[in-house]
């Protein structure tokens, strides 16, 4: 029996939530709905510029995110990132730890500036974020754990990561040692403008093999399949992955099983906020079909747990309410 249900890899960033308007973006030329790598100085501008406490603080990273759901929904996670030896670093690590994830930051870390996200959520519940990535942009297979990753029965990349040389070339080793070692391989976009500007990278990622799950919005998967119709990325997306999941917000999921399409309907909720949802399902749905659960179900457990996660503020639930919304949707468990 595998110790790990997952082993994800990805970008370490301290989450730093703020509410802003519209007018925000505006007046600091900011791309709304995107996520924007920044360097420190422009990060520390926006920071003084937003002037009051975020709403949240917390360890993040896309693929962070969703390691952490899969935890508080009982599985075990193991997760390899970089932090530098800081205090931000510090808080990362022991905000991981405390979520009851695994991970390789136990030896000394490196010195160097801990990567920050600055979040912005406006009114109509859409997130932007613009990232400094600091130490984490140099992660690599240094920071690759092969004892772990063998000892999982899914290997999680997170599509951040083709952004950056070392972080792409970690993800082809960490996917061509799970090929190799019989590990299945469960990579996901992330953001549109990966796909857009390093659709290449995004392919090397994925290999000539294909993947056994893949996790794309309908953004991403439009884009990856060079298309504007769904129909026809879908049917394109069967040449890259022998599963996979494309959420559409609002408009719920299309699931393929490896034989079926299924839709899953989106739970009706008042969104205030967008941040992590994809996070939540991605990692909602890889607890449920590690747990021996049917793609149907996963998909319906992991459509909760994201309508959850949109109508408060922040891309994480806590424990309790990951428990909340596993009882509702398996009373019997």
């Amino acid at each position: 029996m595998k110790k790990y249900d997952i082993y994800g890899i990805g970008n370490a960033l301290v989450d730093m939530e703020f509410e802003v308007k519209d007018s925000f973006f505006k007046d600091h030329s900011i791309d709304k709905g995107r996520m924007t790598l920044v360097e420190e100085e422009r990060q520390d501008y926006l920071l003084k510029a937003l002037g009051d406490l975020p709403l949240k603080r917390q360890c993040g990273g896309s693929a962070a995110n969703t390691v952490i759901a899969v935890a508080q929904m009982g599985g075990k996670c193991f997760y390899s990132c970089k932090v530098a030896n800081d205090a931000t670093g510090d808080f990362y690590a022991d905000d991981l730890k405390e979520s009851g994830v695994d991970s390789n930051l136990v030896a000394k870390r490196p010195p160097g500036t801990t990567g920050k996200c600055l979040v912005m959520v406006t009114p109509d519940a859409e997130r932007t974020m613009n990232t400094f990535l600091g130490i984490t942009s140099t992660f690599s297979e240094a920071e690759l754990n092969e004892a772990a990753m063998k000892d999982s029965k899914y290997l999680y990349i997170e599509g951040y990561l083709v952004a950056s040389p070392t972080g792409q070339k970690a993800a082809i080793a960490a996917r061509e040692l799970a090929e190799k070692n019989g590990i299945k391989t469960a990579p996901t976009f992330s953001d549109p403008a990966m796909v857009q500007f390093f659709g290449d990278g995004m392919k090397n990622m994925i290999g000539p093999k294909g993947v056994d799950l893949l996790f794309a919005n309908e953004d991403e998967a439009l884009s990856f399949a060079g298309s504007k119709n769904l129909l026809e990325a879908r049917e394109k997306l069967k040449n890259v992955a022998r599963t996979f999941v494309i959420t559409r917000g609002e408009n719920g999921a299309i699931i393929f099983d490896g034989e079926t399409y299924i839709d899953i309907e989106a739970f009706k909720v008042k969104a205030v906020d967008s941040n992590g949802a994809g996070d939540m399902f991605a990692g909602a749905f890889l607890y449920a079909i590690t747990q021996g659960h049917t793609y149907a179900s996963a998909g319906k457990l992991a459509s909760a747990a994201a309508s959850k996660v949109v109508s408060q503020y922040g891309p994480r639930l806590k424990w309790h309410e990951t428990q909340e919304v596993l009882r509702h949707i398996f009373p019997q468990r």
